[in-house]
């Protein structure tokens, strides 16, 4: 292959401090509203930083697209890629039934992978020996099951990766 390759972008999905959905999202951006607040997701009374831009109200969006057994198996950092990519795909407008699934896949950025479920089982461990310690924990864990998780969800049996770069992700997963 020679040349360059432009990267197209047809559709967006998001799940972000400032809201989980594109019109939410870009309001309160345009508003200048900061997603950055006290930190809710976990006990940070004995941190320096008490502040951080956490996903906000999450259970909600998780219930209304998750059963019970999905959630227990999918780390929260999946369930955002699976919710972002159900919203690209449908702001692009995409027709399944008209692309050629082996030359499409899915590429996403994931700046650690499942922080919370390593954390939960390194507890689980501690407190009740390995035999506590979930089956699913490196399923859980890896980064790149995100992607993984939607190549699956939408049968695309292209290209699938995860670009693991800290801060830089989603923009190495861009191109």
């Amino acid at each position: 292959m020679t040349g360059k390759r432009d990267v197209v972008i047809t559709g967006c999905g998001i799940v972000s401090p400032l809201g989980s959905d594109l019109d939410t999202f870009w309001s309160r951006l345009s508003a200048g509203e900061s997603g950055v607040s006290t930190i809710e997701n976990f006990d940070a009374s004995e941190l320096p930083v008490r502040f951080a831009g956490e996903v906000k109200q999450w259970e909600a969006i998780s219930d209304s697209m998750f059963d019970r057994k999905d959630r227990k198996r999918l780390d929260r950092f999946c369930q955002f890629a699976l919710w972002s990519a159900e919203q690209a795909v449908r702001h692009a407008g995409v027709d399944f039934d008209r692309l050629d699934r082996d030359r499409c896949g899915a590429v996403i950025g994931s700046a650690i992978g499942g922080l919370q479920e390593l954390e939960d089982q390194k507890e689980r461990l501690i407190e009740g020996g390995p035999r506590r310690v979930s089956p699913y924990t490196i399923p859980k864990m890896l980064a790149n099951s995100a992607s993984g998780l939607v190549s699956i969800q939408y049968g695309l049996r292209g290209p699938t990766t995860c670009a693991v770069t800290a801060c830089a992700s989603a923009n190495h997963s861009i191109g």
